[in-house]
């Protein structure tokens, strides 16, 4: 419970959280991999307090890709391979092409050495998240958290890494916030946050059937993603 959000997730469970921008989703992710501390209420993980887990081992199980990724002035090979020191090349490139980030590396001049940031190209903000997923996959987490990582990505390859986690994910515990519904992916549970509060939780078809905000934003991405078929 953290603030008067009450969460319980069973391993190898899927949750989505679904809200408006400003409305607590960040702020969850940042507290289960404790940038910073709750201080009201307590978060569990293998009903031990959060406060009382080794932080680097708690990081080491979690593969958390933030809202505003980070990349390192240095090689994209090892931007990705951040989430494992020891990554062999096939696995770096095995992980890019999970991410469906791997045709773009292949496309730059000096391919996976290529230097990023202030001493090399700037990639793109699609890129850079596709990035982030493989580094945050490589270490093969036990738990995953995905934080708005596909908001800069086009639809075919939305699709293309929805498929991937839909099977990569399938035996880990995997937190998905979004402003966006991902029909790809099955979810356990799904709650819609609006001011730091849980305003409707619930499977798909039991939010639909509520006809809330969740049902809104439903039928409203569908007409856009029927609307771009017929272009």
């Amino acid at each position: 419970a953290i603030n008067g959000i009450s969460l319980d997730l069973k391993p190898g469970q899927k949750m989505a959280i679904i809200g408006k921008t400003g409305s607590g989703k960040t702020t969850i992710a940042d507290l289960l991999v404790r940038m910073y501390d709750v201080t009201d209420g307590s978060i569990k993980i293998d009903q031990k307090d959060l406060r009382k887990h080794d932080l680097a081992n708690l990081r080491k199980k979690i593969g958390y890709v933030p809202q505003d990724v980070f990349l390192f002035s240095d090689s994209i090979a090892h931007n990705i391979a951040f989430g494992k020191r020891d990554a062999s090349e096939e696995e770096i490139k095995e992980f890019a092409k999970h991410a469906a980030v791997y045709d773009d590396i292949m496309g730059l001049s000096e391919q996976f050495q290529t230097m990023v940031g202030e001493r090399g190209v700037t990639l793109s903000g699609g890129q850079k998240q596709r990035v982030s997923i493989a580094r945050a996959l490589i270490k093969r987490p036990d738990i995953v958290i995905l934080d708005d990582c596909l908001s800069a990505v086009d639809t075919n390859t939305e699709k293309q890494i929805l498929g991937y986690l839909s099977n990569a994910l399938s035996d880990k515990t995997a937190i998905i916030i979004t402003h966006r519904i991902y029909s790809l992916l099955q979810f356990d549970k799904i709650i819609v946050l609006d001011e730091g509060k849980i305003v409707e939780q619930g499977t798909h078809e039991e939010l639909i059937e509520q006809k809330g905000y969740y049902a809104d934003l439903y039928e409203k991405q569908r007409m856009e993603e029927t609307s771009q078929t017929d272009l």
